[in-house]
């Protein structure tokens, strides 16, 4: 695998004259992509069926011409005023019923059938002018689904979709009420025209209803992707892209990547330290300038899952951003640090934005490669600086980890629908697997939750998986190394209710979750010898040996040599012991890394990076704040 860079541009924001030199200017940096057209559906078609692809053609020919490969994007993330006009009825709704105006971005409604439709269209003409154009590499679809919390939709066109969508599910009402339940609290329906969408209800709704409106509302995202990647199909052998966000669930992404081809997300480490992630102050002010050392590897890790092994970081922050509570500066060298973070983890390319700041409009406190004044910010030397050092590293492929953590979508909305507990999230309860398995210095493969082969690993994490799929339960049925599931895995049905008999339902394993409590910050279920968990705890009953005990007694771990069933959610200390455990005992070297320091191995190096603000020792080398190390693997 070739490692790129490449960079966001937007031409339609720069005097034509300028293109050129800019481009000159990227080639010079060492750049071999320029995303560009996602948001110009006003400058392509700026009233109905009246064309103006001059621009473009001449953009994509500067680019080109310069030694530049263009991804270019479908403008389907900003529909013009005039569609607006046309279909009033296409913007989204929120839970209180509000539309959302135009005079943003997002301002439609994924299962509104006339805007699908129009959004196939505007594809299908691109594709038909851009498709064999050589200096069309690769192409985007959309941006970001999600943003802006616009997958849940409470339209008119979300009820119509989501009746019919029950219809075809369930054939008839009268297994919809059984499946659900319905007769409790006498919500038994008669019809599908009968049932409304799960919001603005006296108390919390149904949780089979709620999770069945998430189910639809996925669908609505990869059928409304699913169109433009047909449409783009029929004219282009380039690869098609989507570049998804970090931690959005509403969607289930493995589902929406099965029509693409490479799997991109918008990597921003700074601002997601402060806007969605958890933390104690001091834990965020250690790396406020840095971003979380662990956060930008779950994703690239999840999303080469999704990409089914490609990965692209389509958007990498590069200075301070715009959107974010607080907004600082990242510290000198981080932008070096998060391109060789990605390619570690196995990312074909990485693309920064953008490549000069806007000096108008919403985003124009978002750094770039370049001030608002064309002059160099501070990134562009370091994307300079990664180009030169991968011209002098060889091509590599991510390696097989003997690691891996099974992350399911479905099973986020279901404990988003029904938590049992204020701080119960399964972002959070994977992300927390998820760092114990890199602060043990271990690689991690993330595997989606139909997986039918486990054989490549040793050791295998399943937590808050709501159902195991019959693929993951033959695997597991075959599994010769370990598998710790759990906490709160394979305890509910399809529809939200509790299995009969009751879970975890594992193969040869005797094993039952006979009561659960949820836990408030302020108690936790002390173990045996040290450590505790907090937020959940599940009372076990079986003949399964215990590996694992609370200091009262309690199975904390119980199971066979190759299944295991974790009864709670372990603070971090205990996290970092149980997979000491099972690594030592399945021979895995872990390693005792110094605080901020993390490992990542590819085919041929080990890369060592430094998220700490002070320099950092490894195996003798000092390396500097913001640094990075590699080494050969053989």
């Amino acid at each position: 695998m070739k490692r790129t860079l490449g960079v966001c541009y937007y031409p339609e924001h720069w005097p034509e004259q300028q293109w050129a030199d800019d481009a000159a200017q990227m080639v010079a940096t060492g750049l071999t992509w320029v995303r560009i057209g996602e948001f110009a559906w006003s400058r392509m078609e700026p009233r109905p069926g009246q064309f103006t692809w001059e621009w473009l053609d001449r953009a994509i020919a500067v680019l080109g011409a310069a030694g530049l490969n263009v991804v270019l994007g479908t403008p389907t993330a900003t529909p013009p005023r005039w569609m607006v006009e046309k279909y009033p009825d296409m913007l989204p709704v929120d839970a209180q019923g509000n539309a959302r105006k135009f005079g943003s971005r997002r301002h439609y409604d994924f299962s509104h059938l006339g805007y699908r439709a129009e959004s196939r269209r505007i594809a299908d003409l691109m594709g038909a002018r851009y498709g064999a154009n050589p200096h069309v590499a690769a192409w985007q679809i959309d941006n970001e689904y999600d943003c802006h919390d616009t997958t849940l939709s409470y339209s008119a066109a979300a009820l119509a979709g989501f009746r019919d969508w029950l219809a075809q599910r369930y054939q008839s009402t009268d297994a919809l009420n059984r499946d659900w339940g319905n007769v409790f609290w006498s919500m038994d329906y008669d019809s599908f025209d009968q049932i409304e969408l799960p919001n603005n209800t006296v108390t919390e709704p149904h949780p089979a209803h709620v999770l069945a409106f998430r189910r639809y509302a996925s669908d609505q995202v990869v059928a409304f992707n699913k169109v433009q990647a047909d449409a783009l199909r029929k004219y282009t052998k380039a690869p098609l892209i989507h570049n998804y966000m970090g931690r959005t669930l509403t969607f289930d992404h493995y589902k929406v990547g099965a029509d693409l081809d490479v799997a991109s997300w918008d990597s921003y480490p700074i601002g997601f330290l402060s806007d969605r992630l958890e933390g104690t102050y001091k834990e965020k002010q250690k790396f406020l300038r840095q971003g979380h050392p662990d956060n930008q590897a779950f994703h690239h890790d999840i999303y080469r899952a999704v990409g089914r092994g490609r990965l692209w970081v389509m958007e990498q922050q590069p200075g301070p951003v715009n959107w974010a509570p607080y907004n600082p500066a990242p510290l000198p060298g981080m932008a070096r640090l998060w391109a060789w973070e990605a390619f570690a983890h196995g990312a074909e390319a990485v693309c920064y934005f953008r490549w000069r700041q806007a000096p108008f409009a919403q985003e124009q406190m978002h750094a770039g490669l370049l001030r608002a004044d064309s002059a160099p910010a501070p990134a562009l030397d370091e994307a300079a600086q990664v180009a030169r050092e991968i011209a002098s590293m060889p091509d590599v492929d991510a390696v097989q980890a003997q690691v891996a953590l099974v992350f399911d979508y479905e099973s986020a909305w279901a404990w988003d629908t029904q938590p049992q507990g204020a701080d119960f999230d399964m972002f959070r309860l994977a992300f927390a697997a998820y760092r114990a398995l890199r602060r043990a210095g271990l690689s991690i493969d993330i595997l989606p939750p139909d997986t039918a082969d486990l054989s490549d690993y040793k050791l295998v994490l399943a937590p808050g998986l709501m159902t195991l799929s019959d693929t993951l339960r033959n695997a597991l049925s075959t599994f010769d190394g370990i598998a710790l599931i759990g906490p709160r895995s394979d305890t509910k049905n399809a529809e939200l209710s509790m299995k009969l008999p009751l879970g975890p339902n594992l193969p040869d394993t005797d094993v039952t979750v006979a009561m659960t409590e949820s836990m408030p910050p302020s108690d936790a279920v002390a173990l045996q010898g040290r450590g505790q968990f907090h937020h959940w705890f599940e009372h076990l009953e079986g003949s399964a040996p215990v590996h694992l005990a609370t200091r009262d007694g309690q199975p904390a771990i119980m199971g066979g040599d190759n299944l295991r069933y974790l009864a709670g959610w372990p603070d971090d200390k205990t996290f970092d012991r149980i997979i000491g455990g099972l690594c030592d005992s399945l021979g895995i070297a872990t390693y005792d890394l110094p605080a901020g320091v993390r490992i990542r191995d590819t085919g041929t190096h080990r890369f060592v990076f430094n998220y700490a603000a002070k320099p950092r020792n490894w195996n003798g080398i000092t390396i500097p704040p913001a640094g990075v190390h590699w080494e050969p693997t053989t």
